[in-house]
C-alpha cells in the first residue's frame, strides 16, 4: 500500500535513482564512443598524409619503365584512374569519403580490391591474436592467483620471477623452441599446414608468453596491494579459506589495473603477429603489411594500419565502458563528467 501512496517514497526512489544512473551511463558511453570515432578518423588522416609524403609509388615505377611501352596518354590515363594526378588534399577528401562508405579502392600492386586483400588475411590474424590474448590472460591469471594461494617460500618466489623470465625472452626464440620440440620432436603439428588448430595454438603460445608477463606483473602487484588493505585482514580474521579471500575480496579491486594493461597489450599482440606469422609460415595481416611496405602499396598499407588503430581504439573503448561497472566508486566521478 505504501509503495503506491507516494512516488517520492522509498519504494519509488530506488527505481528513479537507477533510471538516473542509467541515463548518466548512457551519456558517458556516447561521449566515449564519439571520442573513439574521432580518434579513428584522425588516425586515418594522419596515416594518409604520412604515406602521401613518401616519394614514389608502384604505379609510377611501372609506367616509367621503358620496357612497359606505355604511351604518354596511357600513363596519364592510369594515373588519373588511381587519382594520383590530384592534389594531396583532394586525394585525402576523396579517400576519406569513400572510406566512410566502406570503399577503400584497389591495391596498386595486385589491382585487387583492398577489402579483398585485407579480408583474406584477417581470419588468420584474428585466430592468432585472439588465441594469444586468451592464453596470455589465462597464464597471467594463473600466476597471479598462485602467488596468493601458495604459501610463502621458494615455490612462491619462483612463480613471482616467471613474468620477468617471460618478458626477457624474445618471442622468435620461443617460437623456434616450440617448433623444434612440438613439431619436429613430438610431431604434434605439421609445419606445412600453418593454419591447423595445433599450429595456431603453438603460434599463439609463442605470442602469448611475453605478453602474459606484463599482465601478470600488474595483477600480482594489485593483489599484493589489495591483500594489505583492512578489508582483506578482516576477511582473514573471520576464518575464510584463502581461495574465498582471493576470489571474493582481492580479485575484483585488482581487475581495474589488470584490465587496463590488457587493453594496452592489444597493440603488442597485433605488432608481434608479424614476427610470429613469419616464424610459423602463416599468411595474415602482418604479412600483407610487409608486402605492402616493400611494394609501396599505399591503399593496402593505409587500410591495414588504420584497421590496427581501430582495433586498439575499440578495445580501449570497451575497457573505458567497463570501468564504472567494475568499480562502483567510478560511477559518480567518471560517469558524471
Amino acid at each position: 500500500m505504501s509503495a503506491a501512496v507516494s512516488p517520492t517514497g522509498l519504494a519509488g526512489t530506488v527505481p528513479a535513482s537507477a533510471a538516473a544512473s542509467a541515463r548518466r551511463y548512457g551519456a558517458f558511453a556516447l561521449r566515449r564512443t564519439g571520442r573513439a570515432v574521432s580518434v579513428v578518423l584522425l588516425a586515418y588522416v594522419a596515416v594518409f598524409l604520412v604515406l602521401a609524403a613518401i616519394p614514389g609509388d608502384p604505379i609510377s615505377a611501372q609506367l616509367d619503365n621503358p620496357q612497359a611501352g606505355y604511351t604518354d596518354a596511357q600513363k596519364e590515363q592510369l594515373r588519373s584512374f588511381h587519382g594520383l594526378d590530384r592534389p594531396v588534399l583532394v586525394q585525402l577528401l576523396v579517400a576519406l569519403g569513400n572510406a566512410v562508405r566502406g570503399q577503400f579502392g584497389l591495391s596498386l600492386s595486385t589491382s585487387q580490391p583492398v577489402t579483398t586483400v585485407i579480408g583474406d588475411a584477417i581470419p588468420s590474424t584474428l585466430a592468432l591474436a585472439g588465441t594469444a590474448l586468451l592464453l596470455a590472460v589465462l597464464i597471467a591469471g594463473t600466476l597471479g592467483l598462485l602467488t596468493r594461494l601458495l604459501p610463502t617460500g621458494r615455490v612462491n618466489d619462483l612463480v613471482r620471477t616467471l613474468p620477468t623470465l617471460f618478458l626477457s625472452t624474445p618471442n622468435f626464440l620461443i617460437g623456434l623452441v616450440l617448433i623444434q620440440v612440438l613439431a619436429v620432436q613430438l610431431g604434434l603439428f605439421s609445419l606445412v599446414d600453418a593454419d591447423s588448430p595445433a599450429s595456431t595454438l603453438a603460434a599463439a603460445l609463442t605470442l602469448a608468453i611475453p605478453v602474459s608477463a606484463q599482465i601478470a606483473q600488474v595483477l600480482i602487484t594489485a593483489l599484493d596491494d589489495s591483500a594489505a588493505q583492512d578489508y582483506a585482514e578482516v576477511a582473514i580474521a573471520r576464518g575464510l579459506p584463502p581461495g574465498q579471500v582471493v576470489l571474493r575480496h582481492l580479485l575484483r579491486p585488482s581487475l581495474l589495473p589488470t584490465v587496463t594493461v590488457v587493453g594496452l597489450v592489444i597493440g603488442e599482440v597485433l605488432g608481434g603477429s608479424l614476427i610470429t606469422e613469419t616464424i610459423f609460415g602463416r599468411t595474415g595481416v602482418g604479412t600483407v603489411v610487409q608486402k605492402a611496405v616493400s611494394s609501396q602499396d599505399v591503399p593496402v598499407l593505409l587500410v591495414a594500419v588504420v584497421l590496427s588503430a581501430t582495433v586498439f581504439v575499440v578495445v580501449n573503448l570497451v575497457i573505458d565502458l567497463l570501468y564504472p561497472l567494475l568499480d562502483p566508486r567510478l560511477r559518480t566521478s567518471e560517469v558524471s563528467r
